[in-house]
């Protein structure tokens, strides 16, 4: 059984242009122990005004990593420089590789703005391996109706496996390294394991909920569990309505040099995507 190593709390809240108000639960010190993981933005439930103006952010880029984007509530629009397009809603992943560079920008979808309503989510920056560091830009638009779901004994709930597998079942997410991202949504009284992988590094961030956890810890909304790489399995008992986001993958041991949107291995390659994007190597979006 994987062991607690420690437990975090988020950052206050801030917004993310003007449509994303989130809460930051992976810092660069982290990194040693999050590996493949960069960086988590959660997106807490809030509601919106309806707007003629789709709120959001605006054209920016990425290289060096991925994004994925999880959506619960609402609808969000996205483009890129690659000429890839989409749109999300309650449910749906969006898996976005940067690799060698790319612009993109995201906004609120239309008709969810003149509506207005709530949006919920979370943001996922993933690492790439220095070998895959210039792969071309790429996006999975995983939709909720393809991503499996293991139910829980007694209709005590239900996990959804968006990458990597669990009791044989396999998401939908293609991924460059062992990753596994399941979506639990549990009720009151269930009894149940993750299982992941031996050496991987693990976390679980409770998003709704009191749990017990490893028989011997009581969890609540907005810790995020930190846990030993060795053992395979977390076990969990709930106490209410739970929604948990589990996060484990296999590090990737390389050296992490970061500059705003940008993930390389050394500070020269730093440089060199600074310089990339002002020549205009990563396309145009407007």
């Amino acid at each position: 059984m994987k062991q607690i190593k420690y437990i975090r709390r988020a950052a206050p809240p801030h917004m993310v242009g003007d449509g994303f108000k989130v809460r930051t639960f992976i810092s660069s010190a982290m990194w040693k122990d999050m590996s493949p993981f960069l960086m988590l933005d959660y997106i807490e439930p809030t509601n919106y005004l309806p707007t003629d103006h789709p709120r959001g952010v605006d054209v920016h880029p990425h290289k060096g990593f991925e994004t994925v984007s999880i959506l619960w509530e609402g609808a969000l629009a996205h483009e890129d420089s690659s000429g890839g397009k989409g749109k999300l809603f309650a449910g749906d992943v969006q898996w976005m590789t940067a690799g060698a560079g790319i612009l993109h920008k995201e906004f609120h979808e239309e008709e969810f703005s003149k509506k207005g309503g709530v949006l919920h989510g979370a943001q996922l920056w993933v690492n790439l391996p220095a070998k895959n560091k210039s792969t071309a830009p790429a996006y999975q638009d995983i939709s909720s109706t393809n991503i499996p779901e293991i139910a829980l004994p007694d209709e005590k709930g239900k996990i959804r496996i968006i990458a990597g597998t669990m009791n044989g079942v396999k998401g939908p997410a293609n991924t460059f390294t062992r990753i596994n991202i399941f979506d639990a949504h549990v009720h009151a009284n269930a009894d149940f394991e993750f299982n992941v992988t031996e050496g991987d590094h693990t976390t679980v961030l409770v998003l709704k909920g009191t749990a017990l956890v490893n028989d011997d810890k009581t969890v609540r909304e907005g810790d995020m569990l930190i846990f030993d790489n060795a053992g395979e399995s977390i076990r969990v008992q709930t106490n209410n309505e739970t929604h948990l986001l589990l996060l484990s993958g296999e590090p990737i041991n390389e050296p992490v040099a970061a500059y705003g949107p940008f993930v390389m291995n050394t500070q020269q390659e730093i440089i060199d995507a600074i310089d990339d994007f002002n020549a205009g190597k990563f396309g145009h979006l407007n």
